[in-house]
């Protein structure tokens, strides 16, 4: 029989507010600013949940556990590090390179050709700054808004696999399917939610993913090519849109996944 927890967890960052069994302190930049109270429960807590990426860092410093795990914080909205990650693991993804500076910028053509897609490498989400480079035009306003320049083949595809994976299981996946005309599949661009069953391989694949990448709150983009599977890149801060779609309560299910200890 699961062990139910009886006291409610702690939480700084927003996220879980809503759940019963979490306590919200908030985020202070200073942490001399947190009233004596919420430092000593801050300091006494066996884990803090949802802490930002600055504290993680000092928490994990601390040697006191997160959720989302330390490894989790480290490759938020960094499609550099993912990637890096990704090819250190073998895990498979669309060729990519990463280009520094006005001189490597000009190599881009020796290893990629019309079109490929180009993304802003940090900060970027639900869609936003990812660029269909089609001609030497759109490469141009490419280089000019991004340093480092993040390159990487494109896949026709008109549809992805989002793939949720809380703690170590995987809590909800759903496919993404773009509006006509549009390659990119983020729900923010006007893409819809299918409920339709998921391939086992596509869900075998990103929970092996997050397990190998260490990353416990993570949505998981997968696409499929001529029967071969790619992971596209790992948004840590996902939406819940496709909780609310399939009717699941994410405050709920979250506040469950406490009380079980599963996170």
């Amino acid at each position: 029989m699961t062990r139910r927890n009886s006291k409610k967890v702690v939480a700084l960052e927003a996220r879980l507010r809503a759940c019963k069994n979490v306590v919200t302190l908030g985020v202070r930049p200073n942490f001399s600013d947190y009233s004596p109270n919420a430092a000593e429960m801050i300091r006494k807590a066996q884990k803090i949940y949802y802490p930002t990426t600055f504290y993680a860092e000092l928490f994990d410093a601390m040697g006191k556990k997160t959720f989302p795990s330390y490894h989790t914080y480290k490759c938020v909205q960094d499609k550099i590090k993912q990637t890096a990650l990704f090819d250190l693991l073998e895990i498979p993804h669309p060729k990519t390179r990463v280009f520094y500076g006005k001189r490597q910028k000009g190599m881009i053509g020796r290893h990629f050709q019309f079109p490929y897609i180009a993304k802003i490498p940090r900060g970027s989400a639900m869609g936003r700054g990812v660029f269909l480079v089609e001609n030497p035009d759109d490469l141009h306003r490419y280089c000019s808004l991004a340093t480092p320049a993040y390159i990487q083949e494109y896949i026709p595809c008109d549809r992805d696999v989002r793939v949720v994976v809380v703690g170590d299981e995987i809590a909800h996946a759903y496919w993404r399917i773009a509006p006509a005309g549009e390659f990119r599949s983020n729900l923010a661009v006007g893409a819809t939610v299918s409920l339709d069953p998921i391939p086992q391989d596509v869900l075998d694949l990103a929970l092996n993913t997050a397990r190998k990448c260490q990353w416990d709150d993570v949505g998981i983009d997968i696409i499929e090519n001529d029967g071969q599977l790619y992971v596209l890149e790992a948004n840590m801060k996902y939406g819940k849109e496709g909780f609310r779609k399939a009717g699941i309560d994410y405050m709920k299910f979250m506040e469950k996944m406490i009380e079980d200890g599963k996170i």
